[in-house]
């Protein structure tokens, strides 16, 4: 089993950052170009326990995969947990806490994920899955500031 936690503060309220994450139509906003992400499900404006997303996104030498997550324990302006049901890893188990800091709001993200495959996906995972992980939280980091930052 693998971990990845990140951390991200931005200059914006409380509010303005559960209204941008609730809604998980934005996750399309905040996911590279290059993953040809799509959602499949017709969305509510604000999500919901249970609710099951079902998306398709682009993995190199796999092509586009479908993936459909459940978001649970959602704790209005605090938490919540998206959680893979069917898709391209074993295990992933993701939970991500929004808390105002001095400064603004704190965005964490911490993921517990396996992949498949055995010795070839652990193989994988260590020149190809976890870069490209980094890469797509480096990219949600940036387009959070850009979507959310209040002007100083």
């Amino acid at each position: 089993m693998y971990t990845l936690h990140r951390q991200t503060t931005v200059r914006t309220s409380l509010d303005t950052a559960w209204d941008f994450i609730r809604n998980p139509a934005n996750l399309n906003r905040i996911t590279p170009e290059d993953m040809a992400f799509e959602i499949m499900t017709d969305l509510p404006q604000e999500m919901y326990d249970g609710m099951l997303v079902e998306y398709r996104v682009k993995i190199p030498l796999m092509g586009r995969r479908p993936w459909l997550s459940e978001l649970k324990y959602i704790v209005p302006q605090r938490s919540f947990v998206d959680e893979q049901k069917i898709g391209p890893y074993k295990l992933w188990y993701h939970y991500h806490l929004i808390e105002a800091v001095e400064g603004g709001v704190r965005f964490t993200d911490h993921i517990c994920y396996e992949v498949p495959f055995g010795c070839i996906g652990r193989a994988v995972h260590g020149f190809f899955i976890r870069k490209t992980l980094d890469r797509i939280f480096d990219y949600r980091e940036m387009k959070l500031r850009q979507l959310l930052q209040a002007d100083s």
